[in-house]
């Protein structure tokens, strides 16, 4: 037995010692957790994600719940057009009420698209006001291959939807590999893998420097190397500005990254398309496969750059959960894709 020790350890005792019957079942800390044989053999599942673009095969979305029927208009502020109730913990873009139908419709027409696509759709129960954001399922956690990594999200008025998510995902079979603690601040939308062994962090008003060094250490165990983006200004999350579409191609709106990160994507080998300015929703989307993606209606003449590309992109109307703040990759978290 090279490298353990053996029952031929043994050997010279006139008697074994008390215990050495553990030599018959040694210890077997190869292969690595994270190996997909041995996740499939104790976990029941090549759990996690190597990459943004392998083929999609379980992911997670959370249904629509009743703390957005508080969501009224008579706190409309003209100067930010948008419905805020710093009370209540809530924010709505436009001047209108929620169209509770459509939002419900728009939903439901993810998860039927994903679906069609073959892709194995765990739907999280709704939780209750205060937490009308809690649709966006992508920010609470993040996954890489092995697991999950429990983030703590930045704004109190969503603060304990990371339990509710642990326990979800836990139930479904996937492990756990961290959580974050202390002062850290640590969201899934800001939060992309590369290419295997390589992911990027855009810390924000959302992800602050102990949150990414959290997830550093973390990722350091299973040999992960973590690329940190500081992103200008008020942008919330990396992937509204980012989102990879291929192998080694991505979609990228440069008015919200910074020259250095886009200069190290192509030393890495990975080429830039240029989404339409004036489509804010265009990268907030989800890719099912290596070059075919899944967006928004809103976003037509991304879509048509990408189509010329030879990316393949389905499209769903996504606009009333677009006023609550968040898109498609954001309504989304996978929990196991193939290596691209």
């Amino acid at each position: 037995m090279s490298g353990a020790l053996g029952l031929d350890a043994l050997d010279g005792y006139a008697a074994p010692p008390p215990g050495s019957h553990q030599l018959l079942t040694p210890p077997a800390p190869e292969p690595p957790f994270e190996d997909p044989g041995e996740l499939a053999q104790v976990w029941g599942e090549r759990w996690g994600a190597s990459d943004e673009v392998g083929r999609l095969r379980k992911v997670l979305v959370r249904a629509p719940g009743p703390a957005l029927e508080a969501i009224a208009p008579q706190h409309y502020r003209p100067e930010l057009d948008a419905l805020v109730d710093p009370d209540g913990n809530w924010y709505f873009t436009g001047g209108a009420a929620p169209d509770l139908a459509g939002f419900h419709a728009e939903h439901a027409g993810l998860v039927a698209t994903l679906r069609a696509e073959g892709v194995e759709v765990h739907v999280a129960e709704p939780l209750p006001f205060p937490f009308t954001k809690a649709g966006y399922v992508r920010d609470p956690l993040v996954t890489v291959r092995g697991g999950a990594i429990i983030g703590r999200l930045a704004p109190r008025m969503r603060r304990g939807e990371e339990a509710d998510v642990t326990r979800t995902v836990a139930a479904l079979g996937l492990p756990i590999l961290a959580t974050t603690v202390g002062s850290a601040t640590l969201e899934g939308g800001s939060f992309m893998k590369l290419r295997p062994g390589l992911a990027a962090l855009g810390t924000s008003v959302r992800c602050n420097r102990e949150g990414a060094e959290q997830l550093r250490a973390t990722l350091a165990r299973i040999s992960w190397e973590l690329m940190v983006v500081d992103l200008p200004g008020f942008v919330v999350h990396l992937d509204i500005h980012f989102a990879m579409v291929d192998r080694d191609r991505a979609l990228v709106n440069a008015e919200g990254l910074p020259y250095t990160f886009m200069e190290d994507l192509r030393a890495l080998g990975i080429e830039l398309i240029w989404a339409h300015p004036q489509e804010p929703w265009a990268l907030n989307l989800l890719t099912l496969s290596p070059g075919r993606v899944l967006t928004s209606t809103a976003a037509p003449r991304t879509a048509e750059l990408l189509r010329e590309r030879g990316i393949e992109v389905l499209t769903i109307p996504f606009d009333e959960v677009h006023r609550n703040g968040g898109g498609i990759h954001c309504s989304t978290m996978e929990l196991l894709r193939d290596d691209a």
